[in-house]
């Protein structure tokens, strides 16, 4: 446990249980920063002409650590760009389906253009919403979050698989930004086309650096338009039309992205196992107390496949007490957003339930 702790001083001040607004800066991503700034003060382009370098390894690492291959790892500044990147690459009027009250970057992204959209309800039938909107309008595309950013309702894999299965032209978009970092994922088998993650959450990568993957058979499906002196440098880039470089036309920042590179080295150190050992002690632990007290929704409490991350009834009065406690958490929907890392422990629950009374 003090191995899964140690190198985030912030938990020396705070209960820190607001993962799911935004990770921890993690000391060996902050040395990588102090370095690589340190770096370019003193050599300038002497370190920039080593940026290609850089980010083939930062591709490669992120490939190796999702199981995609390096050439279909485009590196994006965050969620929102890769997204939109995809968005504009989609002959219109092609059709959408999107969850309701899904992350507004998703939902509004896909609104504010001329597709057809329709929408399953995020409920106790949410799966059966999800096969029923798909067989009554077919629509071309299902953009999606891996885990709801509100409430920590998590659609599975092998539903995804199976969806994938029964209808193999829908074309799956995946946000993973409150998912990625909390357990293994293997995108080739994942039954997704494109998953998009910003990396500042789960990862405890900092701001400013995100990712894409792509399935194998995406190619030709979209038409990717942005192009730029980036889109033609480095190892996976090499001529005029490659896919990922459309993705990526500029001049990358080797600081964000350096430190992602960081981020997944101390993952690998810590352990991927040992992490979602502990993130599954403490979210079984929580959402047990939390049902038992009748602070989350009955439906949410019964689904077998959930995320670290929980919306609880409370209002203004007990967000401001648990903030006086330094308890750090979010206000979101109509109550409090808790979230649970692999750095919390048991001891940082008992602190939050002391406040709920539970």
């Amino acid at each position: 446990m003090d191995n899964l702790r140690k190198g985030f001083p912030v938990l020396e001040q705070y209960t820190y249980l607001n993962t799911a607004a935004s990770g921890l800066l993690p000391e060996k991503v902050w040395e990588f920063r102090q370095e690589h700034d340190l770096d370019f003060l003193i050599s300038a382009s002497l370190l920039k002409e080593k940026m290609g370098e850089m980010l083939t390894g930062v591709r490669e690492s992120v490939g190796e650590f999702f199981s995609c291959a390096p050439n279909r790892v485009a590196l994006v500044p965050n969620f929102s760009y890769g997204f939109n990147s995809v968005l504009e690459s989609i002959d219109k009027p092609s059709k959408f389906l999107l969850l309701e009250n899904d992350y507004p970057s998703i939902n509004w992204a896909v609104e504010s253009r001329n597709f057809i959209v329709s929408y399953a309800g995020i409920d106790e039938n949410l799966e059966a919403n999800i096969l029923q909107q798909i067989e009554k309008e077919r629509p071309d595309f299902f953009a999606f979050s891996i885990v709801q950013y509100i409430n920590g309702v998590k659609l599975s894999f092998n539903f995804l698989k199976e969806l994938k299965e029964k209808f193999p032209d829908l074309i799956l978009i995946a946000d993973g930004t409150q998912y990625f970092g909390i357990e293994d994922f293997n995108f080739d088998q994942s039954g997704i086309d494109i998953a998009i993650s910003s990396c500042y959450k789960w990862m405890n990568a900092g701001y400013g650096n995100a990712f894409m993957l792509f399935n194998e058979s995406i190619q030709g499906k979209i038409s990717p338009k942005h192009l730029g002196f980036g889109s033609l440098q480095g190892k996976y880039k090499a001529h005029e039309g490659n896919f990922i470089g459309k993705f990526e036309p500029g001049h990358y920042d080797t600081l964000n992205f350096g430190s992602l590179k960081v981020a997944i080295d101390l993952i690998k150190e810590k352990g991927m196992d040992a992490i979602t050992q502990q993130i599954n002690v403490l979210k079984n632990i929580s959402r047990e107390r939390f049902a038992a007290a009748g602070l989350i929704e009955e439906w949410t409490a019964e689904r077998e496949d959930f995320a670290p991350l929980f919306n609880i009834k409370g209002d203004d009065k007990l967000f401001a007490r648990l903030r006086e406690k330094d308890i750090i958490t979010s206000q979101r929907g109509n109550g409090i957003r808790v979230s649970m890392h692999y750095f919390n422990t048991e001891e940082d629950l008992e602190r939050l339930f002391k406040e709920l009374k539970i």
